[in-house]
Order: C-alpha cells, then structure tokens, then sequence
C-alpha cells in the first residue's frame, strides 16, 4: 500500500492524474481539504473541495495543508470510480496512507507506528450533482500575466452526439450489450474504425481514397430527445470519418449525451490543443437559449473534459495546430 509520509504544518503540492483506462475517479483524504491550483497544466482560480473528480487522462494539482500537531490516526487518501452507465466496471475502492511524522529523519529510520485508520467519506458512485457541481468551480485566471483568449466570434459550429450505440456481436466473442450485441461507443451515430494506415500521413501524401472519407456529419443526422425516450435502433455506423478544418478556423463545439443504452459521463480529449469550457448543462441543449449563459470572460482551460450524464458541455478552441 502507498504510504505518504507528512510532517506538521506544512503544505505539499500534490500531481494527480487519472490513469485508469475508462474509469473516471473521486478522490479524497480524510479529514483533509485539497486546494486545487491547476488542471491540465493551466492554472485555475484556487479553490477548495474536499474531493475531486477526474476523467482518464486528466491532470489536477492541489496543495494540501498539513495539520499543525503529529496526529494519533493514520487517514486514508481513497478513488473509487463514479459511473452512470449500464456496462460493467469495477467499483471497487483503492486506497492510500497519509502519515504524519514528527520530523524529515523519521522518513527513513524510524518505522511507522500502527494507528487508527480515518477513511474519507466520497460520493457516491453515480452521483452526478457532485460530479455537475464541482466541475462548475474551475475558472481561469483571466489575468494579464495567465489570460483567457476565449474566441469571441465562431467560424464553425458543430453539435455533436455523444454515446453508446450497438453492433452486431462479433463471431465467437460474448458481448455484454442489450441482446447479445456489443457496446458501440459512437459520436453523431459513428463508431469510429480504426484505419490501417495514419490519418495525418494519408492526408501528407494525398492518399486518402480508401482511408478515410471527410463527411463527418456536423450535426446529427437524425434528431430525436437526446436525453428521453431512446429511439428503437440502436445500431450504429461503423467508419473512419473526419471533420476538416482550416488553419485558425475558430471553433464552437456542444457536445450532447444521449440516453441510448443508458446516459453516461463521457471523458472527451481534443489532441494537441486546449479548449475553453464556455458552457454545461443538464437536458437537452437548447441552441437560442442555452448560448446567453455562455462564460466567455474566464472559463475554464482544458485539453480533457466530461460530458455531463443526461447533460451537454460546450468548448471553444482555435485550430492552430495542423
């Protein structure tokens, strides 16, 4: 087990990242406040909690305080997943200790008392206000010396559809999808297929026929109540689709859960750029109404967020990065 040796009053930086394959994370100490500093190597408003969320490959830094006295328990730092979906995970909890010391030699010297253990209390499982809240309180600093560039005025505007769908079983494999057909993760319908050779080096040499196609739909091609009643077919198309872009084309991109095979919480990762979280909600996103409420003096910056459960997210960016 993981052992955090502390001494009194003083307050340590700690680096998290959430290096699990599909789960996202609480995580807590007991008995401890965490000031978060920064996420995704962009600093934020400080802020306290008492937990954090974060999504696979995410980062976060908080500054822990330590008590002023060497306590007489040992306090238990604590991540167990949180989850919405209908597909398995393990919801076991794995824990850590964080021990106080009286002093830097007894590091390496002196072995660690046996104490009481003080787990921490976390959320539960699938809770989603948690998870909505607390991803609410990032803000950049918007300062002279750390400025927010949100883009103010949008080139292109893409509604994108995030969710599970379903294919056929494959062929002696046994899938834990709605009668026997396999998870399908897909965005605006498509599942995307992975092509034998590089997107970016096809695109170099001007061989894309057979690749990829560039008819990625920009919105979804059927609308239906995203967050209600799932439509009957459930099948998804399988391709490799892209969307392109022109050099510094500025982007707004809503992303929307879907309720089909059951809402999730969707970490999304946008490679080599970072994004400005202008806008969340639960629900269906409402085009006329939902942009009013846009944060564009300082959202928060980012390169990996989570797509609310039942719920949509809305990012901008500057696509100066071919």
């Amino acid at each position: 087990t993981f052992k955090l040796k502390v001494t009194p009053g003083k307050t340590y930086l700690l680096r998290l990242i959430n290096a699990a394959l599909n789960d996202e994370l609480f995580f807590s100490i007991a008995n401890h406040s965490l000031t978060l500093v920064e996420a995704d190597a962009i600093y934020v408003k400080p802020f306290q909690t008492d937990t954090v969320l974060i999504t696979p490959g995410q980062t976060i830094n908080v500054l822990l305080q330590t008590k002023p006295y060497v306590s007489n328990a040992t306090f238990v730092m604590a991540a167990r997943p949180y989850a919405t979906g209908q597909g398995t995970f393990d919801n076991s909890t794995t824990v850590g200790l964080l021990l106080y010391v009286a002093n830097d030699l007894y590091h390496s010297i002196l072995p660690v008392p046996k104490l009481p253990l003080i787990m921490p209390a976390l959320p539960a499982l699938n809770d989603t206000n948690y998870a909505a809240n607390f991803s609410r309180k990032f803000r950049s600093f918007a300062s002279k010396q750390f400025p927010a560039n949100v883009p103010q005025k949008v080139d292109r505007r893409f509604f994108f559809t995030v969710g599970l769908g379903s294919t056929p079983c494959p062929k002696n494999q046994t899938c834990q999808g709605p009668n026997g057909t396999k998870f399908s993760a897909s965005v605006n319908n498509v599942s995307f297929v992975l092509p034998t050779t590089a997107l970016l080096q096809a695109y170099f040499f001007d061989q894309s026929n057979g690749i990829y196609t560039t008819d990625f739909p920009s919105q979804p091609l059927v609308t239906f109540n995203y967050t209600g009643t799932p439509p009957n077919n459930t099948n998804v198309l399988n391709a490799t689709k892209v969307v392109g872009l022109k050099y510094n084309t500025t982007v707004e991109l809503v992303m929307q859960d879907t309720s089909i095979l059951g809402a999730e919480s969707h970490p999304l990762h946008l490679h080599g750029f970072n994004f400005f979280v202008v806008g969340q909600g639960f629900g269906n996103y409402d085009p006329k109404k939902d942009p009013l409420s846009f944060n564009l003096v300082d959202p928060m910056e980012r390169n990996t967020i989570g797509v609310p459960s039942g719920g949509w997210v809305a990012v901008r960016f500057l696509a100066d990065n071919p």
